[in-house]
């Protein structure tokens, strides 16, 4: 649905409910911005079962919901669409999908969602690739220059089981590979800090080790030592935001090309070595189906530039 020319009735499915109702009438209203729609919802323009409710109000299977007329000008037309069937963007490889679920093998350099400067992100493009799709939710977020393996919920059941496993820390191995700068002299280390995040002053995310924050917990297994880098496997066992990252750099080790809390001067001269990208991958995850429980085993390949920058290191 786009935007109605005259007043019209949607009824909730099972899979759109528990939804707020803004986000709810974003998905329907492609194009409208978000101004708009809490405008006619707070003006009673939008009915829930003939009655008024606020933008926060979490819809129901069965809701009977009132559309009013909109209208949309050139410049808050639709685009979305528009742009996927004249560019479909960077490749996104599909490594697994069935009627609940949908996983990728996200590419460096594309963020997860629009927002902070960008209008396009997977979650976007995904939505415009496939027009039908009545639920498409991202599981969890990927750093934009991280690549790899990304969950798409295909069923609200499927969301609401997976984020459990996310905010419980059970059910989920997930593994990064990492270059880091250095020798790492364990073969394998637990590493816990407590984290807190924060925004900067133009809106980038942040976070620092600190006494009072949220415990975090990854271990870092070394696969391969190179004469200046190791090659680590990060086994997450909390996911907090930027955990790999912070918990590499705090440790001394350092992701190379990481623009937040990396070595800067390093990491000026990597491309001329060949590394362009920040070298951290969502490589090898494990859990049961969120909906039957069956067992799933997910692998991302390292990208051709990872392993090709690889090649060019001299190993110990």
């Amino acid at each position: 649905m786009t935007s109605p020319s005259k007043v019209s009735y949607l009824v909730v499915g099972a899979e759109e409910a528990g939804q707020r109702l803004d986000n709810y009438l974003l998905k329907q209203l492609k194009g409208a911005p978000k101004s708009l729609v809490y405008r006619i919802v707070r003006s009673g323009e939008v009915r829930v079962n003939k009655g008024r409710a606020d933008v926060t109000y979490r819809i129901v299977e069965g809701d009977q919901i009132r559309i009013p007329p909109i209208r949309l000008s050139e410049n808050t037309k639709p685009v979305i669409s528009e742009r996927a069937a004249a560019s479909r963007g960077p490749e996104m490889p599909i490594l697994f999908e069935d009627d609940a679920l949908l996983v990728i093998d996200k590419p460096a350099g594309l963020a997860v969602h629009g927002g902070s400067g960008v209008s396009f992100g997977v979650i976007e493009q995904l939505r415009a690739l496939r027009p039908q799709a009545k639920f498409l939710e991202l599981v969890h977020r990927l750093d934009r220059e991280t690549s790899g393996i990304l969950l798409i919920a295909k069923k609200r059941s499927a969301l609401v089981a997976l984020h459990e496993m996310l905010r419980t820390d059970r059910g989920m191995d997930k593994r990064y590979l990492a270059l880091v700068q250095g020798k790492f002299p364990d073969a394998r280390r637990h590493v816990r800090f407590k984290l807190f995040k924060y925004t900067t002053a133009d809106g980038e995310r942040r976070v620092r080790v600190t006494p009072d924050g949220q415990d975090s917990h990854t271990i870092l297994n070394r696969r391969t030592a190179f004469e200046d880098a190791t090659l680590l496997e990060c086994e997450l066992k909390t996911g907090r935001t930027h955990q790999i990252r912070v918990h590499c750099a705090h440790s001394g080790f350092p992701i190379l090309g990481d623009d937040k809390y990396g070595d800067f001067a390093l990491n000026k001269q990597l491309p001329k070595m060949g590394l362009k990208r920040m070298f951290l991958h969502a490589w090898r995850l494990s859990l049961p189906h969120p909906i039957d429980g069956t067992p799933l085993e997910l692998e991302a390949p390292l990208p051709p530039e990872l392993t090709a920058y690889l090649d060019t290191l001299q190993t110990l």
